[in-house]
């Protein structure tokens, strides 16, 4: 249990504020030390009611005197040790507590003993509601009633029966109603700080799950900016020291290209990082690129040496932020696979299509002149490919990948976006 602070008593009243702490107190050293609670509780019954009737007996009323006994101070002592003693384990084990008192209770009225420590089966009958199970309160609660019954006919000599029925059972209830509300106070306060539990758990799964999400985006986004652009500037540089032999001219245009290319990188690097920075400011930052940043992409991968042919059909302008960026990054990495494995001899066919509430993407490749592609390890897929899939997957689309059928040759990748509306996807950034 958390203890109380000085902050959970601000907005009470003083005497309120002390109570509470001191409840808090009492249950912490009562949790530490349970036998003194029990201990105390036993004491404080033997003063309050086995020492007046040590003292004095039935003060002097000859009604009770006439109708009942007074046993030997040995036979009193044993009847109040029999009724008090088994107090110290109400808590432990309130069904024997609770079937001991009673059985000394029955005994002693049986015998015409009345004694003030009778209070204890009412302790215990409480006790039990509060500590035990419902099925022994039932038959707790059914012996109790005869056992009233009884003492209500044995003191019909002082008072009538129904008037004593009434004041007994009124006491039984009363104990009875007390434990169960204090045992369903403690039960509620028990769910409430198992939920807060529980919800302090899930909040922390759900930040770790953020957490996690937020890295693979970055990690995604990060594999397609400096994946792409590394390789077209690879591409351009072994281009360069080819043409700076034959054509300095060439070598000059490549080098040309591949400061352009790395500053696009870097410019592209610095909008990842400045979001993720508190301090980044808002208008430094460009727009995330879409469909119609592809012409631009063609143009840096065409600089390297493939052949792209590019084609869309249907209104591609019409698709919000977040599709677009999806469509242009499965590009952006097919291309770089194409360029990176096909080499830059190659051939690609870019076709991007709307068709009612989907958009598919299609990129072909016609593969290295010699026919052979480079493989990667058995049975392992790249990042390039997982981040695609990952990024369809947004909108409930799908990529497929591998081999143009025979008898072509090549590489094929096709991706289809789902338009359908998402709760929290339209409009947003993947």
């Amino acid at each position: 249990m958390t203890p109380v602070t000085a902050d959970d008593t601000a907005g009470m009243s003083p005497l309120f504020a002390r109570l509470t702490r001191g409840g808090q107190w009492l249950r912490q050293a009562d949790r530490a030390r349970p036998w003194v609670l029990d201990t105390a509780v036993v004491v404080l019954v033997f003063l309050m009611f086995c020492v007046p009737d040590l003292v004095h007996g039935h003060d002097g009323r000859r009604e009770l005197a006439a109708r009942f006994t007074r046993p030997p101070l040995a036979g009193m002592l044993a009847l109040q040790a029999g009724l008090v003693l088994p107090l110290l384990w109400r808590r432990r084990n309130p069904s024997a507590a609770f079937a001991v008192i009673t059985g000394v209770f029955l005994l002693q009225w049986s015998l015409g003993v009345v004694l003030r420590a009778d209070v204890a089966l009412l302790i215990a009958l409480y006790s039990l509601t509060l500590h035990g199970t419902p099925r022994h309160l039932a038959w707790a609660c059914a012996v109790t009633a005869v056992g009233l019954i009884l003492v209500a006919v044995r003191a019909s000599v002082v008072v009538s029966v129904w008037d004593a029925l009434f004041f007994l059972f009124s006491a039984a209830i009363a104990a009875v109603a007390v434990g169960m509300a204090v045992r369903i106070r403690r039960a509620q306060l028990a769910g409430l700080r198992e939920r807060a539990a529980r919800l302090e758990i899930e909040r922390d799964q759900r930040s770790r799950l953020a957490a996690a999400t937020e890295r693979t985006r970055v990690a995604r986004e990060m594999h397609d900016i400096v994946g792409h652009n590394l390789a077209v500037m690879i591409t351009l540089a072994d281009a360069g020291v080819y043409a700076s032999d034959v054509a300095p001219e060439r070598g000059k245009q490549a080098l040309r290209l591949i400061g352009d290319t790395g500053r696009q990188a870097l410019g592209e690097l610095r909008r990842m990082l400045g979001v993720l920075r508190e301090e980044a400011e808002a208008p430094a930052l460009s727009p995330q690129p879409g469909i119609a940043d592809i012409d631009a992409l063609c143009a840096r991968i065409r600089s390297a040496g493939p052949l792209i042919s590019y084609r869309t059909t249907g209104d591609t302008d019409a698709l919000n932020g977040g599709v677009q960026l999806t469509v242009y990054r499965i590009v952006q990495e097919a291309l770089t696979n194409s360029l990176k494995h096909a080499g830059a001899d190659t051939q690609v066919h870019l076709a991007i299509g709307v068709e009612g509430a989907r958009v598919r993407v299609r990129v072909q490749d016609t593969g290295p002149p010699g026919g052979a592609r480079p493989a990667g390890p058995p049975n392992e897929e790249g990042h390039g490919l997982v981040g695609m899939r990952e990024r369809a997957a947004l909108y409930g689309g799908t990529v497929d990948a591998g081999p143009v059928p025979r008898p072509g040759r090549g590489w094929t990748v096709q991706a289809t976006l789902d338009l359908t509306p998402l709760p929290g996807s339209e409009g947003g950034t993947p």
